[in-house]
């Protein structure tokens, strides 16, 4: 019993320390608030469930793939884009600017294809290597390589469209 305990308490303060990146990871994936929430929790249950099994200091990237390999499933299952919500909300001070970027990045994220989207998100937001994000997809290095070109370019295009727009 009193390794159980042991094992909560460090889980609890896995989750205490990763569920805003975690929870930023989730939207940025599905693209909506309701789905981002659903997916975090999923992810959290199964990490859980897994925690004896997983490395202290891999803890992070752990939760991470099982939360792309959910977002992969639940993608596969949708066959559509889903528009995207409100970001999650941080306590911190006003940085209306900042969150009006992030929204904007949110909403082109959003139109790039599933694995364009989960390279982009791991292999830039995340700041992995492309042999990390590699590993952590289970695609190889050439692929993670032309889905981020690929994916940036997407990007460049859409955001130099809607800056266009907006003049």
């Amino acid at each position: 019993m009193a390794q159980d305990s042991g094992r909560d308490a460090e889980f609890t303060a896995f989750v205490a320390g990763a569920s805003a990146t975690l929870g930023r990871t989730a939207w940025l994936l599905t693209g909506d608030r309701d789905a981002a929430a659903e997916l975090l929790q999923a992810t959290l249950v199964k990490t859980y469930v897994a925690w004896p099994r997983v490395r202290p200091d891999g803890a992070a990237a752990y939760a991470r793939r099982v939360m792309v390999n959910l977002d992969i499933d639940a993608h596969r299952a949708r066959h559509g884009t889903v528009a995207m919500a409100e970001p999650p909300e941080r306590a911190t001070a006003d940085r209306s600017a900042a969150v009006d970027e992030r929204e904007r990045l949110g909403r082109v994220l959003a139109t790039l294809p599933g694995r364009q989207r989960r390279v982009v998100v791991l292999r830039y937001l995340h700041d992995l290597s492309e042999h990390d994000v590699a590993v952590e997809l289970g695609l190889p290095l050439g692929t993670v390589k032309s889905s981020a070109a690929r994916g940036l370019a997407a990007l460049r295009a859409a955001l130099g469209q809607e800056e266009e727009s907006h003049r």
